[in-house]
């Protein structure tokens, strides 16, 4: 059966304080009660710079069985190397902690900046080098170089698949043989909502939906309304039966490969005025009101 994790981006925001987290909840504690109001977070520390061994352990024992994270990749190879001599830098990232996140490892995104043109020779070449699952992150880990500066992590405990999604943000990217590739090589396209700053489109390309919802209005600051969240609603429910949703934008023409159900993770990212987590409590309840309210999981 399909699973649809619906959670926030991030969960260590000032503003939050006194209102999404108890006043009187220390800061060390915040991802625990975090990962006890929704089901899966993005973590985004990682897109700046690479993370720690000990780090990724800590949000592992922190979090509840059951709990994924989606893994920000490093904005180094997206934006500063812009995908020209990126294995060992994706060696490094696969070597510098990640898997210590053990079964809770879930989707990568890699997230392009809006400078960033489609390329489909040297795109094709960064989805071929993505690991499909954690024992290929692992020897992939191992052609790392100096620049990791730390002793690598490369255990693997037990073997299981690895997802990988892609946000753009140039127009570029408005190109049927962009979807063609992604869905040769099952990366799930970023159905990215950015109060129409960047791209918005709905095309399906993965065996999962990965949607990220950064302001209806404003970006990272407006929240979402009872029509808007309903909208996000019906596209969620056509999605994890396997459907395409009718009426929304789409760069490809051709329909995906035919399925009976979808995995989806959504993303509030609006995080600016506290909107996220309570449009992310809203938007679950209103696909499955019993559980959804008290942990943005809809089954």
């Amino acid at each position: 059966m399909a699973t649809t994790r619906i959670g926030i981006s991030g969960w260590r925001y000032s503003p939050w304080r006194g209102v999404f987290y108890p006043s009187d909840l220390v800061q060390r504690d915040e991802l625990a009660y975090a990962s006890r109001q929704f089901p899966t977070i993005e973590l985004n520390g990682s897109f700046y710079s690479l993370q720690r061994p000990e780090s990724y352990r800590s949000w592992y024992e922190a979090t509840p069985k059951g709990f994924v994270f989606a893994v920000k990749g490093p904005r180094f190879i997206t934006h500063t190397l812009r995908l020209r001599d990126i294995e060992r830098p994706l060696a490094n990232f696969f070597a510098s902690g990640v898997l210590a996140l053990r079964e809770k490892l879930g989707p990568i995104l890699w997230q392009f900046p809006p400078s960033f043109r489609f390329e489909p020779e040297r795109f094709e070449a960064f989805l071929a080098l993505l690991p499909t699952n954690v024992k290929a992150a692992a020897a992939l880990g191992r052609r790392h170089d100096m620049h990791l500066k730390r002793e690598p992590f490369l255990e693997v405990a037990r073997n299981h698949r690895l997802r990988h999604a892609v946000e753009i943000r140039n127009e570029s990217f408005v190109d049927p043989s962009f979807i063609a590739l992604l869905r040769k090589y099952g990366i799930a396209f970023v159905v990215a909502d950015t109060a129409g700053k960047f791209p918005r489109y709905f095309d399906v390309t993965a065996p999962f939906v990965y949607v990220r919802l950064h302001g209806d209005e404003e970006l990272y600051a407006s929240g979402y309304g009872e029509v808007a969240l309903a909208d996000w609603a019906r596209r969620i429910r056509a999605w994890r039966r396997g459907a395409q949703p009718a009426g929304d934008p789409r760069i490809a023409r051709s329909a995906p490969p035919r399925r009976t159900s979808r995995d989806i993770y959504v993303y509030f990212d609006n995080d600016v005025k506290v909107k996220a987590p309570g449009d992310a409590h809203a938007l679950a309840a209103l696909l499955c009101p019993q559980v959804g309210s008290e942990r943005g999981l809809a089954p």
